[in-house]
Formats: structure tokens, sequence, C-alpha cells
């Protein structure tokens, strides 16, 4: 089972938003990662980088053509890294969501 925890990194809400569509997918092609998630290339190239460097982007460039491509993908500890991720903001919002229900108990009555 995996462990939650809190992710720094992938919390940022672009890399958040980045990690999340990679986790969806095998390969993700620049354009559309930049596309999909209405980034500048510079943005989204400075946030492949910095996942890139923690370990958890894989960044992939070819030539289609005379055209150069670049993808990108999780890496196993990417993937590893947004679950434990997620799992601890499903904890954080579950807790948050209890005391939300107790405290409307206790206004009612």
């Amino acid at each position: 089972m995996m462990t939650p925890m809190f992710d720094e990194l992938i919390h940022a809400p672009t890399r958040l938003s980045l990690v999340a569509f990679l986790a969806a997918t095998s390969w993700a092609d620049f354009a559309v990662l930049r596309d999909s998630l209405t980034l500048s290339d510079s943005a989204l190239s400075k946030q492949l980088t910095t996942l890139a460097d923690a370990g958890y982007v894989e960044i992939r460039k070819s030539f289609v053509g005379k055209r150069p491509r670049t993808s990108a993908r999780l890496t196993a500890e990417g993937r590893a890294a947004f679950e434990g991720h997620v799992l601890a903001l499903q904890e954080i919002v579950s807790r948050a969501g209890h005391s939300l229900v107790s405290s409307e108990v206790t206004e009612q009555s």
C-alpha cells in the first residue's frame, strides 16, 4: 500500500497540473502539454526541467523530419511521489470534511 507523503515539489499548482496530466498517459508531446496546461514554452520547459532534475520526469528529444520533438513522461519515482502526494491531500481533505460535518452538527443543535 502506498504511504501518504506530502510533496512540496509537486504541490506547486503548475507542477501539480503537469504531473497529474503525465500520470494519465505514457508519453506526452511538449506541444500537447503546453496547450493543455495553457503554459508558455519557457514556463513548461522550466517546470519539466525542475521535475527532471528531481528524477520525477524523463524527457526525450527526437526529430520528426527536420523538426525537433520533445516528449515527457513520469518516471516510476515521479509516479510514486504523485500517488503519495494525492493520498496525503485526500487525508487532509477528509479530516477537514469530518470537522466540517462535526461543526454543522454542533451549530444545528
